[in-house]
């Protein structure tokens, strides 16, 4: 069957003016671990900027008070931790759970580390809970070798890696993955019905297995670190405020690539941080909203 091309941006629905936090969702983000605070608070802040209503962040205990630092909007949460500084998480799954419970759509992977507890963590979500999940980084590098746990996705799962993520999520060699892009990508998302691959890079792939839109936003200037838990955050908030899986990570490419566009406008390409993107994410939404005194 050939794919659908997509070309129309979806958009979010103008709020109403009795609006109230309960309405834009909640994201869980799960990330974080020694030497890597700045991916979690980067994703739950990214999740804050693109509209979540409350954005939580559950991270390794001993990386929390530093994660707390970035922005007092987001609630941080310590977790039971290892001797190598990541989630123990048989140790921290009561927590865990009781932070699913009241979670709209939960963001896993940022910084988590490799360790043989976190591939437990990722089994866990994807095989014993039925939240929303966007995985990426760490997340995706644990699920090398038990991908089949993804084929029970029938809720949404969006997976947002970068070539060489993607290489040895699937086996494949990032030459191989980069000369059909399309057709890898939806190859992988045709694996199960709510799963929506996000292939980044230079004219990012989106794609279902059904339908795919390439993103056109965007610039070298975002080739640094941190860019990529951006953008996690940003597809898991707008997850959360209802976009059904498809349009959320298509919107968010798109508004990601567009902050990185009004960044390298103030900062350059070569001075650029993700830090900067997370900043110019309320110009890029209100670029794309309508008068909001046409709102009713």
């Amino acid at each position: 069957m050939a794919l659908e091309r997509v070309e129309a941006i979806p958009h979010l629905a103008p709020r109403p003016r009795d609006s109230h936090k309960g309405r834009f969702g909640t994201v869980l983000v799960v990330a974080g671990s020694r030497g890597m605070a700045g991916a979690a608070a980067l994703c739950g802040v990214a999740a804050l900027r693109s509209g979540a209503g409350l954005v939580r962040i559950a991270t390794a205990a001993e990386v929390q008070p530093v994660v707390a630092g970035f922005e007092p909007s987001a609630m941080t949460y310590p977790l039971a931790g290892t001797a190598e500084g990541t989630i123990d998480f048989p140790a921290a799954r009561p927590i865990l759970q009781r932070l699913l419970a009241p979670a709209t759509v939960v963001a896993v992977g940022p910084g988590l580390g490799q360790s043989e507890e976190i591939r437990g963590l990722l089994r866990f979500l994807l095989a014993e809970t039925d939240k929303p999940l966007v995985i990426d980084a760490d997340g995706l590098n644990a699920l090398v070798g038990q991908t089949e746990v993804l084929a029970g996705a029938a809720r949404p799962v969006i997976l947002t890696p970068h070539p060489g993520e993607f290489a040895r999520l699937t086996g494949t060699g990032v030459a191989e993955v980069q000369a059909d892009r399309l057709g890898q990508a939806a190859k992988l998302a045709a694996a199960a019905p709510g799963l929506v691959v996000v292939l980044k890079g230079a004219g990012t792939i989106i794609t279902d297995g059904r339908r795919w839109f390439e993103n056109t936003t965007g610039n070298p200037g975002m080739a640094t670190g941190g860019t990529g838990d951006v953008l996690t955050g940003v597809i898991a908030a707008l997850l959360a405020q209802g976009l059904p899986a498809f349009e959320a990570a298509q919107l968010g490419a798109f508004v990601h690539g567009l902050a990185g566009d009004i960044a390298r406008d103030d900062h350059g390409e070569i001075g650029m941080i993700a830090g900067d993107l997370v900043d110019a994410l309320p110009d890029a939404f209100t670029h794309l909203m309508p008068d909001p005194d046409i709102i009713t």
